[in-house]
């Protein structure tokens, strides 16, 4: 392997790793100098290939034999040319994985590699075999090597920006694809959106639309009603218990004829809270010194909790059925396993083909061919346009897709945009971004007014107290519990879930940064851990239990998973279990209705304060 390669990391993008021979820039043969050509008559010849074609990696080989440049010009960065190779890619930067959207360009990047990975089995090529094939035949034939593409995340960054969010949920839609049928993510897809649906319609309209949890105590009950609140509340302290005893859970588990696993801990929790639950609500309430849990306060919150779950089981099922007519109309138009074999992937290097590929990319989204094609093609353009002047002969092997933007820039090197503009991170344009700061600082301020209304309203301070606490323990326990539940450790998850109540009030932060951030420090996660993946998404045999336990075991995935989890438990706590305890911590001055009557008194009687002391 050629030792020395040019590479666009270092401070001068471009010159010094060209006309510095010794530091590093180029390769040098071991039997003469590279430049062959006086100073600023050097030449390039563009081969543009496909990435899993045979043909391509037989006319890449042929190409550099036949012309014997000084530089064979590749399209890759460091970090994907030492991927090529085998070697170990570099551990990911923490700070880098987990700032801001990084997860979601990750992502974004990880199923666009997949597609690539499934492309290069179906026609029995490892994807990038053009690029190591330019590689190896240079080195046999002791020529230079260049890395002129921009490095990956760059490209992944500011392609992710540009994007718009139609556009983000229209590419996550169409990668999904890649890994299911058009039935099965249309149903998924569809189920997930519905119930979100209809649990934000319970929240808001349930009076309206006749499924209250007054009209649910109305038609069953107040005790049947009872029952239900307390087999919900039983589990949630289930999970508290769960949360608090896993180490002698997991300890107990060992010793009965049972699977020791996390999940077989959390069920057992929650079925002996649900149990107790009932239990509680048949005996007519429960008070053992100051904690009183009466009928009354079973009723209530086994209203909320049949309103909300009949919100999202009827959003669920609706959101399934259209889902079904919407993947029914999908499989019609996206090609079957038979069509996809019968794909002429050589034709991905004709002009004609290639061109119309790019510009059907570039109405679906400008924004992100730009980053994706047109950066990407005047960055290599800048490397190839100093390689030539510096005296260079040059074969740049680079994807069909940028050989004519490349070689028009070629032409007209003047043209050519400055450097500075095609390096660095995008910054968010529009009002998108600013629409999602000015959201979250608003609710943050809406936390700070409620509980200052509140106050002005007459409200006890045992009360605040009492909610606060509430606040505090219930997204501290689902966000802790997610963590865990996903496999996280003991000390992430807890600082995962200590920090859930701030970040809950705030969507600019999120828990499972933090949890993600002490996660790190007891595993090492790598580029390398996307190829594990997607082997093991590849196994077509493997039953989906045994798929999603391997991926557990993936460093990378089980980051992520963690982050996930962690703010998905924060995000159930403050939507959905939140409100069931402010229902049973109201109940003795009135219910969520005297919560709102306080609320509106303090609004009334903050707002003749204000006036007064303007007036």
């Amino acid at each position: 392997m050629s030792d020395r390669v040019a590479d666009e990391d270092a401070d001068d993008p471009v010159d010094e790793g060209i006309t510095d021979l010794d530091g590093g820039g180029v390769s040098v043969p071991p039997d003469g100098p590279v430049a062959t050509h006086p100073e600023g008559d050097g030449e390039v010849h563009v081969l543009g290939t496909a990435h899993v074609s045979h043909e391509s990696v037989a006319e890449v080989e042929e190409t550099i034999t036949e012309r014997r440049p000084d530089v064979v010009a590749v399209e890759l960065d460091e970090g994907r040319y030492r991927q090529l190779q085998g070697d170990t890619p570099d551990d990911l930067e923490p700070g880098d994985l987990l700032r801001g959207n990084t997860v979601f360009q990750f992502l974004a990047y990880w199923m666009l590699s997949y597609v690539q990975t499934r492309l290069g089995d179906r026609f029995d090529i490892q994807p990038g075999a053009d690029m190591m094939a330019a590689v190896e035949t240079a080195e046999e034939l002791g020529l230079g090597v260049a890395l002129v593409d921009r490095d990956i995340q760059t490209t992944v960054q500011r392609f992710w920006k540009r994007l718009t969010l139609f556009e983000k949920l229209a590419l996550v839609g169409n990668l999904t694809l890649a890994a299911g049928s058009p039935m099965a993510v249309g149903v998924g897809v569809g189920a997930a959106f519905g119930a979100v649906l209809g649990l934000t319609l319970s929240m808001v309209a349930a009076g309206a639309l006749g499924f209250a949890g007054a009209d649910f105590v109305a038609a069953l009950g107040a005790d049947p009603v009872a029952l239900v609140g307390g087999a919900v509340g039983g589990a949630v302290a289930g999970v508290v218990l769960w949360t608090l005893l896993e180490p002698w859970l997991s300890a107990l588990f060992d010793a009965v004829p049972v699977p020791n696993t996390t999940l077989s801990r959390l069920a057992a929790g929650v079925v002996i809270g649900s149990v107790g639950g009932v239990a509680v609500a048949a005996t007519g309430g429960l008070a053992v010194g100051p904690l009183s849990v009466g009928m009354d306060r079973l009723a209530s919150t086994g209203g909320f909790v049949l309103q909300t779950g009949a919100g999202v089981v009827g959003g669920g099922v609706v959101g399934a059925a259209v889902g079904v007519l919407a993947g029914a109309a999908l499989a019609t138009v996206v090609p079957d396993e038979e069509e996809l074999d019968e794909l002429d992937i050589e034709e991905m290097t004709d002009t004609d083909v290639v061109s119309a590929m790019m510009e059907e990319f570039r109405r679906f989204s400008p924004g992100g061919a730009e980053a994706l094609i047109d950066e990407r093609d005047a960055f290599i353009a800048h490397r190839l346009v100093a390689l030539r002047e510096a005296g260079y002969s040059v074969v740049a092997v680079v994807g069909a897709g940028h050989r004519e933007g490349i070689e028009r820039y070629l032409a007209n090197p003047e043209t050519l945009p400055p450097m500075e503009s095609l390096v660095g991170e995008a910054e968010s344009s529009g009002v998108t971004s600013y629409l999602y700061k000015a959201i979250g600082y608003a609710i943050t301020l809406g936390f700070v007014v409620f509980f200052v209304l509140l106050a002005i309203g007459g409200a006890s301070n045992a009360l605040l107290v009492e909610i606060f606490v509430a606040w505090f323990v219930v997204n501290a326990v689902f966000a802790g519990g997610m963590a865990k539940l996903a496999g996280a450790r003991w000390p992430s998850a807890a600082v995962g879930g200590g920090v859930a109540w701030l970040t809950s009030v705030n969507p600019l932060l999120a828990p499972g940064w933090f949890a993600g951030y002490v996660e790190l420090k007891y595993q090492r996660v790598s580029v390398a851990d996307i190829s594990t993946l997607n082997s093991i998404l590849d196994d077509e045999e493997a039953p989906l239990s045994d798929i999603v336990r391997r991926m557990r075991e993936v460093p990378l995935f089980r980051l992520i998973l963690v982050v996930a989890m962690t703010n998905i438990g924060s995000m159930v706590a403050s939507l959905v279990v939140f409100p069931v305890v402010l229902t049973w911590l109201s109940a003795d001055v009135g219910g969520v209705g005297a919560i709102g009557g306080m609320l509106l008194e303090g609004a009334r009687t903050g707002a003749e304060t204000v006036w007064g002391a303007i007036q």
